[in-house]
């Protein structure tokens, strides 16, 4: 019986691990199809007799993004929705522009993890591990041609530490990672979160929560 259980735990663990990122592409490619009203968990594929090059084609990210923003960085994503020949690949792409000083703020990939490169620049990039790990905060400052990775699921940032603007690439293990901006998810929902539930989560005055609510 024992000798079961391990078999069966050891089943459980590597299923659990192989159905952890995108479903794996069961053909030569699936189009991703805008259009269809067919509802399934990504994107229906469109017809191959008519996909086209342009299907594989994504231009313009050798433009910088508007930067003149109040965290002063424009994130270029590129994923499914922006290129459908990605759909079931598990691979997304993102140009991210800092200005000088500007910060990409903390946020989560909930469905890929995140591999950065600096094309231009010095950048301090970080993340945060998870409560089992006490939020041990990684981080490293970064130089042209460096890369770094970001865990998926965890919170993560980066800043521009120069004087002129800054440029990253970021490959993504997904082909809709998805984004949740912490501050924005925390004080800019809709309907807000009862300030009192945010005051006790983070130990300041109500009235501290009502002023960041309303810059979001």
């Amino acid at each position: 019986m024992s000798r079961f259980l391990i078999i069966a735990g050891l089943v459980l663990a590597t299923c659990s691990i192989a159905f952890a990122s995108d479903p794996s592409p069961l053909q030569d490619f699936c189009v991703a199809d805008p259009n269809s009203p067919v509802l399934v968990n990504g994107v229906v594929c469109k017809d191959p007799k008519r996909v086209q090059a342009n299907d594989f084609l994504f231009r313009g990210l050798h433009l910088m993004g508007n930067t003149s923003n109040n965290v002063g960085s424009n994130v270029t994503a590129v994923t499914v929705a922006e290129l459908p020949g990605l759909n079931t690949l598990g691979i997304s792409f993102a140009r991210i522009d800092f200005a000088p000083m500007g910060i990409n703020p903390p946020h989560t990939h909930p469905r890929a993890t995140e591999i950065l490169t600096v094309i231009e620049g010095r950048l301090l990039v970080g993340f945060v591990t998870s409560n089992q790990l006490d939020n041990r905060l990684i981080t490293k400052e970064l130089n042209k041609g460096d890369v770094f990775v970001f865990p998926e699921g965890l919170i993560h940032f980066q800043k521009n530490l120069g004087n002129e603007y800054a440029v990253a690439i970021a490959a993504l293990s997904s082909q809709n990672p998805g984004v949740i901006t912490i501050a924005n998810a925390v004080f800019g929902s809709n309907p807000d979160i009862p300030a009192d539930i945010l005051a006790k989560a983070f130990q300041v005055d109500i009235n501290v929560i009502y002023q960041i609510q309303s810059k979001f």
